[in-house]
């Protein structure tokens, strides 16, 4: 069991703040709604200039052009999720379209799902070949492949994991948040070992995300424990390490300040 306990400082909480993708994922999202957390990621520095921000917007793949004609601070990355999200059951030829259209209008990272159609039949081989698609779809975009973590045992995240890295992707992320279990810090450890002995093989480094339920200062910190536990103060950048998430922001900036925020 990891030690929180010397985690627990606001110098750990602002590293935490400045790793999330700020995320909206909802069926009931509008050009507007969009816009209006948009322009909340451009007059953060204003709002809290001693704090760094977050490392990137996350929202469905109609919306990327809507960020990139208003997002403005050029260090936040534009996140969708692609490839007939959250289910990713559809033709091949469809998730790696979307995904193309989506970098064409604006994203910097694209997150699909595994395909667990192909996954759980233990077509590994066709599993695989989606990633390698979409990823040579997507250009030089970052691709993050979302395992659903929750659907799958021990030993099939580990599988899981591997299969994606070798694949291709740039990130592994346990999970979509639209089933349960989301995140588990099992989930996590698991993946990032499959990181680390990727890492060992290759000297190649990947990422790792956690999403789903991460809401408490606890939370991040549990995650962020993990990375820095097995991969290492190196991880912990938002090159190699995001957490997704929506409410984690505003409570994170509460823990900062001492006082109750609401502002993303």
């Amino acid at each position: 069991m990891i030690n929180l306990d010397k985690y627990k400082n606001e110098s750990v909480y602002r590293k935490c703040f400045s790793l999330i993708d700020l995320t909206s994922l909802n069926h009931t999202d509008t050009n507007s709604k969009i816009e209006t957390m948009t322009k909340k990621v451009n007059e953060f520095s204003l709002n809290f200039p001693d704090i760094q921000n977050v490392a990137a917007m996350c929202v469905y793949p109609n919306f990327a052009e809507v960020v990139k004609q208003n997002l403005t601070d050029n260090k936040i990355n534009i996140a969708v999720v692609a490839g007939v999200f959250p289910s990713s059951q559809s033709f091949l030829e469809i998730k790696a379209a979307e995904s193309k259209i989506a970098v064409e209008k604006g994203a910097d990272e694209v997150d699909i799902v595994l395909a667990l159609s192909h996954f759980l039949a233990r077509d590994y081989d066709k599993a695989a070949e989606e990633i390698r698609v979409i990823k040579h779809a997507i250009g030089k975009a970052h691709l993050k492949v979302i395992l659903e973590s929750g659907s799958l045992n021990a030993e099939q995240i580990k599988v899981a994991s591997d299969l994606a890295l070798e694949a291709g992707a740039d990130f592994i992320k346990t999970s979509t948040g639209k089933t349960e279990p989301a995140a588990t810090i099992e989930a996590a450890e698991i993946m990032c070992r499959s990181i680390k002995e990727f890492y060992n093989r290759t000297g190649k480094k990947r990422g790792f995300k956690p999403a789903g339920g991460i809401v408490t200062t606890e939370d991040a910190l549990a995650y962020y424990a993990v990375v820095d536990t097995i991969l290492g103060e190196e991880w912990l950048n938002p090159e190699l390490f995001r957490l997704g998430a929506s409410r984690l922001a505003n409570n994170l900036l509460s823990e900062i300040r001492q006082t109750k925020i609401n502002y993303y």
